[in-house]
């Protein structure tokens, strides 16, 4: 245990666990990172799981905003311009659903704090969002906000609407109850085949799920068309990358990401241009890198989040780190994620979306330049660029 005491002078002790020194090897391929100087704030509140919808449009989910627990938003693509400095006037970012799953769906289901949206897929037009019930922490020495089941809602008319019995409530549970999909191109067009991909962040010592601080990600797949059919599921269950097995009994799931309570609950996305898998990871960690989790303290001395970078040629791995910033954002900033929509044809320039507390907490977008290996330099758009690694 690490003592601690909190801003009103209560016993704020936590777990001392290892410090949170990524267990990846550097990338061999993507060999260098720029970010633009400036971060460009629109809309209102987080998480920001996204899909490039069949209409062109993005779509993305929100928490904890406009006095709601849950919302659904558009992103309008005004004009896509990597070579110019500013992002202002390239998108319009509108609410438009306020409460695609009433919390008051949840009563009678014991101590449940609020609902999150976790993932966010189109396919051919029909919008499916995946939702977590959480509450805020059952651990007084390690707080972190608890993912206590999840299901699937689906909308025919881009997210107006969302039919809350697609699925049971109890669709997806411990380890599983936060899934995040795997994102390809417009409409789900360029997947690599006929499955839906999944990530769950998980525990491995209790067997649960968390929004921050876990240790790993499990993989699942469904056929497409069974999305919303709990039996259909798979999982992967293989000790190696190069080798990949597959379970329909989800207590054979086995890690394809894993970095001991520090694993967040991650988007990732697949990068043509490159032919690689782009996955952020976050969480969050004391002055001296040891994982603290952020609902573990209140602000100041919870403010610090770790973020990293990998790339995989495979949606299991393996992954490689390219870029790792141990302070990361204003106030702690969390969920990192890279719009399909908003990434150039040569998988050089993207822009990378997230939130985080305080003056951070709505959508957040900076552009990011990759210099792959071979490159003779960044992109040519990224000249006024200013942060590289290091």
């Amino acid at each position: 245990m690490k003592k601690c005491t909190g801003l009103n002078g209560e016993n704020r002790d936590y777990y001392l666990y290892p410090e949170a020194i990524p267990p990846y090897e550097a990338s061999d391929y993507i060999q260098d990172v720029l970010f633009d100087a400036y971060r460009y704030h629109s809309g209102e509140g987080d998480m920001w799981p996204i899909t490039w919808a069949q209409d062109d449009n993005l779509y993305c989910g929100a928490g904890d905003n406009k006095g709601c627990p849950m919302n659904l938003w558009r992103v309008s693509t005004l004009r896509f311009a990597p070579s110019a400095l500013t992002n202002t006037g390239q998108w319009s970012v509108d609410m438009i659903n306020p409460e695609p799953v009433p919390l008051s769906s949840l009563a009678g289901r014991g101590e449940i704090s609020g609902i999150k949206p976790a993932g966010l897929l189109d396919i051919g037009g029909v919008l499916y969002l995946s939702v977590e019930a959480q509450n805020y922490g059952d651990n007084p020495f390690f707080g972190r906000q608890h993912n206590l089941f999840g299901w699937i809602v689906r909308s025919t008319d881009g997210g107006k609407t969302f039919d809350p019995a697609a699925t049971a409530q109890d669709f997806f549970t411990g380890r599983l109850a936060s899934c995040h999909f795997l994102q390809f191109g417009r409409g789900y067009s360029g997947a690599r085949d006929g499955y839906v991909y999944a990530y769950f962040p998980c525990d491995l010592e209790d067997g649960q799920s968390y929004w921050e601080n876990n240790d790993a990600l499990l993989l699942g797949r469904v056929p497409k068309e069974r999305l919303l059919e709990r039996d259909a599921w798979e999982f992967y269950a293989s000790d190696s990358p190069d080798a990949p097995v597959w379970s329909s009994r989800e207590e054979d799931a086995k890690p394809v990401f894993f970095y001991r309570k520090m694993t967040g609950a991650n988007h990732v996305v697949y990068n043509p241009g490159i032919g690689r898998y782009l996955m952020g990871n976050y969480s969050f960690i004391d002055k001296e890198l040891h994982p603290r989790p952020i609902h573990q303290m209140g602000y100041p001395e919870s403010s610090i989040s770790q973020l990293t970078l990998y790339e995989a040629p495979e949606p299991w791995g393996p992954w490689k780190l390219f870029y790792r910033d141990d302070d990361w954002g204003t106030y702690g900033d969390y969920q990192p994620n890279f719009p399909t929509k908003w990434i150039t044809e040569n998988g050089r320039l993207l822009y990378m979306v997230s939130s985080g507390s305080w003056d951070d907490y709505n959508f957040v977008v900076q552009k990011v330049a990759l210099r792959l290996k071979g490159d003779a330099d960044f992109p040519p758009e990224s000249r006024l660029f200013r942060y590289r690694r290091g």
